[in-house]
């Protein structure tokens, strides 16, 4: 079943313009960018996996089994990407520049989730941030944001 599913998102993936449903594969790549934020550090913490998923469930609505697929999906596809375009790509296409802010902050939450912002994980939501496209001003505000929230 999860091989299904993963076809069928390499499909759409693939062909963004030909299928109905935007909402799916922006999930998807939202929830990859996610994970490489995560992983950044080469190290996944609990608190960072609860985090993500707490921000999928929110963001998207879903239960806890969806967000269990979505991230096994994300995590798959992060693996074997060689580089962030594909996800990038579909996130600048279609979402507007206060979603891709939104998005930055997000990456700024999960990386404060286990209490601390490794340098590499920083590094990653700058060239995250970059190809997105958000501006420094709005990098440094949502980095900010997050860390003055990062206890609550």
């Amino acid at each position: 079943m999860l091989e299904a599913i993963r076809d069928f998102f390499h499909e759409v993936l693939a062909e963004p313009e030909r299928r109905e449903r935007h909402h799916l594969t922006l999930e998807l790549a939202t929830a990859a960018l996610l994970c490489e934020v995560m992983r950044a550090d080469y190290e996944q913490t609990e608190a960072e996996r609860s985090a993500l998923e707490q921000m999928l469930m929110t963001r998207y609505r879903l239960d806890g089994a969806q967000v269990a697929e979505l991230m096994a999906l994300a995590e798959a596809e992060v693996e074997q990407a060689v580089d962030h375009y594909q996800f990038v790509r579909l996130i600048n296409d279609h979402y507007d520049y206060a979603k891709r802010c939104e998005l930055v902050a997000l990456m700024w939450r999960l990386a404060w989730a286990d209490g601390t912002v490794d340098p590499l994980e920083e590094h990653r939501i700058r060239r995250l941030a970059d190809l997105l496209y958000v501006g420094h001003g709005d990098f440094i505000r949502a980095k900010l944001e997050a860390e003055k929230h990062r206890d609550a």
